[in-house]
């Protein structure tokens, strides 16, 4: 029997989901099939439309070799295991003749842990050691939540959190749960037979595609120790997100609570000496922590030097005691020791981190309103971490609506370790940057409008003549609009002047989980959403409800963000532009993300707007439209209304 062709298991394929082959698929599909052959590395912007699930998919699947594939969103992970894939494998099967098998794999604390749920949580030493079943009220919330995971316990197959509906909070989450580190091991454990996680991880080993998240990927390859089963291709999608996940892996934080949480832990299993001095060291810090200004430190201050030198040893001379004492009024003693060790190895290897000053880092002091000071270090740059450990020994295809930044690929290819597309060298990654385009007709299905004759925005202070021009928009728009805002404050001071001067019902990020709000936004097209940083890339509303984008800013990082400033100064003494290669892209990133809510069917239509005449004006401007998708441009104000109102009409009338 003849192989099957590429473009016959694709066409079966998408036969099978109900959707419609389009050009952009068929060009991924090919694309992608030839870097997994050759093993060769593939940037792909696919727009929203395309099918790109299916044009990674199909060629992957055809290639026979295990394949991971990471995602940022808990909904597109959903979508693959739960629709794609098997709809896809069922499709393939008769021309493949084989199944290929798949399985999804988080991070431990993801999953159920049964020694956690029947032992209980080793907790603080003031509050003794009990129960949490039986200690939370039951008429509680969180007693409510306790109830009803112990009887989901007894049917869950997978023990995954994200299959348990509603779901509950992470402090209800945390009482059944461990992290890798607090886990006592499957083979010292009385429940390590059952196990979810290690389940999941055995599934996870016979599968040929293995689903799981940029965090796990990010722990992967940091950490040094394989989480993920071995693999010849790994697909990134929504790769536009992956730097941010990987910093996010790769920072470290202390606080005053986490540190006396770890002193508490510990003090009944080392002896007095050991638990005094971390004692010691721990309310030293806390006093420091009380003084300290948001900012970035590009040294460390003296006092900050001692207190960290402090902690550090005295959690490493725990860290050896641990290994030692037994104290006979502790019940469940490894669970305690383990999670105890967890805490002050956390402690111990942050305060080392900062101590040793690496130039790669950058460290800072945050203030948050309600959990007081951290300090917090972080990578200045994850390009070479992702250079050496993501595109060696395997093909890499990274996809997403958005990574054709400015016109093309070499900004967000930089921020991933690789060299300018075409570059040749020795121990440089080759690859291939493909734009397959959309299926939209992005001229004639939306405008983006810049509001140029509007004052340039500052960088607090009210925006009366930008509130004039939302409040007109909307108006004429019939509602219809999503409002993305660069600040919860700015959101917030649109929707309570909005809600003084029109009928509109406005909706606020915050005052509803974002799943309501979303749910409402789409049932009423006369309604508004308007918020912040999850909304520019978490909507999905086709049709009449959502007509109207607006961006009330070009979304800089700020000027006081503490690692965004590190890495722009960082680039600009490598004789590169800082702004261009930090803020621009960073903006740029986004601001694709959000003109892309606009446009999710062939049969919408709308306007992107943009409050700051910054896009039209600026010598920058046209990196960031270009970035952008293809609408018809224009900066006349009375044009775009009559285009609204016009858009609002056909809207009712139902055309």
């Amino acid at each position: 029997m003849t192989k099957p062709s590429l473009p016959e298991l694709l066409h079966a394929a998408v036969t099978a989901v109900g959707g419609v082959e389009r050009p952009g698929q068929v060009t991924m599909a090919e694309a992608v099939a030839a870097a997994v052959d050759d093993g060769s590395h593939l940037l792909v912007q696919a727009g929203t439309g395309t099918g790109k699930s299916l044009g990674y998919l199909v060629p992957a699947l055809a290639h026979g070799e295990r394949v991971v594939i990471a995602t940022a969103t808990l909904a597109l992970q959903r979508q693959l295991v739960e629709r794609d894939l098997p709809r896809t494998v069922d499709a393939l099967h008769p021309l493949l003749r084989r199944r290929p098998e798949f399985a999804m794999l988080k991070g431990r604390s993801n999953y159920l842990c049964l020694h956690r749920l029947h032992e209980g949580v080793p907790q603080e030493e003031e509050d003794g050691l009990f129960d949490p079943f039986e200690a939370a009220a039951p008429t509680s919330k969180l007693g409510q939540d306790l109830l009803r995971m112990r009887d989901w316990a007894d049917e869950t197959e997978t023990g995954d959190r994200d299959d348990l509906t509603p779901g509950v909070s992470d402090r209800a989450w945390g009482q059944i749960s461990v992290s890798s580190r607090e886990c006592l091991g499957a083979s010292k454990c009385a429940y390590g037979a059952e196990c979810f996680a290690e389940m999941a991880r055995e599934r996870a080993k016979l599968s040929d595609v293995v689903v799981t998240n940029h965090a796990l990927l990010a722990i992967d390859a940091i950490e040094g120790a394989p989480v993920l089963p071995s693999h010849e291709v790994l697909i990134i999608d929504e790769a536009h997100e992956l730097v941010s996940r990987v910093t996010g892996a790769a920072t470290g934080e202390l606080t005053p609570g986490q540190v006396n949480r770890a002193v508490r832990r510990a003090a009944k299993l080392v002896n007095e000496k050991a638990a005094d001095a971390l004692q010691t060291a721990s309310e030293t810090f806390e006093r420091l922590m009380e003084l300290a200004l948001p900012g970035r430190l590009e040294e460390i201050p003296e006092d900050l030097g001692y207190a960290l030198l402090a902690l550090r040893d005295a959690s490493r001379n725990v860290i050896s005691a641990l290994g030692s004492t037994r104290d006979k009024s502790v019940q469940d003693e490894d669970a305690v020791r383990k999670q105890a060790l967890a805490a002050v190895e956390n402690i111990h290897g942050v305060a080392e981190r900062i101590t040793q000053g690496s130039e790669y880092d950058v460290v800072w002091y945050e203030r948050h309103d309600r959990f007081g000071a951290s300090l917090r270090v972080a990578p200045l740059t994850v390009s070479g971490l992702l250079r050496e450990k993501l595109f060696t020994e395997r093909s890499v295809v990274l996809t997403s609506a958005t990574l054709r930044l400015g016109g093309d690929f070499n900004g967000v290819g930089a921020s991933l370790g690789l060299s300018p597309e075409g570059f040749a060298g020795e121990d440089v990654p080759q690859w291939k940057g493909l734009d397959v385009g959309s299926p939209f007709d992005y001229p004639k299905q939306g405008i983006l409008y810049v509001a140029r004759h509007l004052a340039t925005p500052g960088r607090e202070g009210s925006r009366g003549d930008m509130m004039d021009e939302l409040s007109e928009l909307v108006e004429a728009a019939g509602g219809r609009t999503l409002g993305l805002f660069s600040s919860m404050r700015a959101a917030q001071a649109a929707a309570e002047e909005l809600r003084g001067r029109l009928d509109n019902r406005i909706l606020l990020q915050g005052e509803e989980t974002l799943g309501e709000l979303i749910k409402a936004f789409a049932a009423d097209p006369e309604t508004c959403l308007f918020g912040t940083l999850s909304l520019w890339q978490g909507v999905d509303v086709p049709g009449p409800s959502c007509q109207l984008v607006v961006m009330d800013r070009i979304p800089f990082p700020r000027p006081d963000d503490p690692l965004m400033s590190a890495r722009q100064k960082a680039v600009e003494e490598a004789g590169g532009n800082g702004f261009m290669a930090v803020a621009a892209t960073h903006a740029a990133l986004l601001m694709a993300q959000g003109a892309g809510r606009l446009v999710r069917a062939t049969g919408d239509r709308g306007v992107v707007a943009v409050l700051d005449p910054r896009l039209a004006n600026a010598r920058y401007g046209s990196y960031l439209r270009a970035s952008l998708p293809d609408f018809w441009y224009t900066t006349d104000r009375n044009q775009v209304r009559r285009s609204l109102s016009a858009i609002d009409a056909a809207a009712k009338a139902g055309t």
